[in-house]
């Protein structure tokens, strides 16, 4: 009982320096650099199933893993409000693309839906400054009610 006292007091006292040596170092972006999405255009009617497209201008695609400067990989967000920090790896929270992907076959459900592209580097952490794309909002069609006709 004890040592674990004694653990939770340093962990207090040393907590903000420790965070700060333990500081990951973010990968710059290249100057001018930016990610978006080429399909489906902001405001689309798309099926179901459709083809997101990536686009990426002034840096280069690589896998994850891949330690090479100026490259990256996308990670989709799909309806996420809140974006996810943007300065530890990405999570979850995203559909990630660490194969160096430029494009992804998405199915969801009917309904109004959010895109947005997060570039991050080899770690899977966003670049500095972060390459977001613009947020897009689609229709899905509610393709049973077609067949329904």
């Amino acid at each position: 009982m004890k040592k674990c006292c004694v653990f939770i007091v340093m962990l207090a006292l040393g907590f903000g320096t420790l965070a700060e040596e333990l500081a990951i170092p973010l990968s710059a972006s290249a100057e001018g650099a930016s990610v978006y999405i080429l399909e489906p255009a902001d405001g689309a009617v798309v099926p179901a199933t459709f083809m997101v497209k990536f686009g990426l201008h002034g840096m280069g695609v690589a896998p994850a893993g891949m330690e090479k400067v100026n490259t990256g990989h996308h990670h989709l967000l799909v309806d996420v409000a809140e974006l996810p920090s943007l300065d530890l790896p990405l999570g979850g929270e995203v559909k990630h693309f660490g194969g160096g992907q430029t494009e992804t076959e998405l199915t969801l459900a009917p309904g109004t839906h959010t895109l947005q592209l997060i570039f991050a580097d080899h770690r899977h952490i966003p670049h500095n400054p972060p390459l977001l794309s613009q947020k897009i909002t689609i229709t899905v069609l509610d393709e049973s009610s077609k067949q329904d006709q």
